[in-house]
């Protein structure tokens, strides 16, 4: 399944947590993860595939960190 990060709503993101849900989620490494993050927090969107056995605790992690999104597939 591809999702869409459109935004992060947070007063005040936490770099960290966003980089660990993209690590966890996506399964990216950590330099991919801390670029992703910092292209979200720039205002950009970025989409991320995710497992379909996975993608409950996937919504999950992304609404813990406040980040909005769009199921595009």
């Amino acid at each position: 399944m591809t999702i869409q990060l459109l935004s992060c709503d947070a007063p005040k993101p936490d770099k960290r947590a966003i980089i660990k849900m993209f690590v966890e989620v996506a399964g990216m490494d950590n330099y991919t993860a801390a670029e992703s993050t910092d292209i979200l927090l720039d205002g950009d969107p970025v989409e991320i595939e995710v497992s379909d056995k996975t993608t409950s605790s996937a919504f999950r992690a992304i609404r813990k960190v406040d980040i909005d999104y769009e199921i595009i597939d």
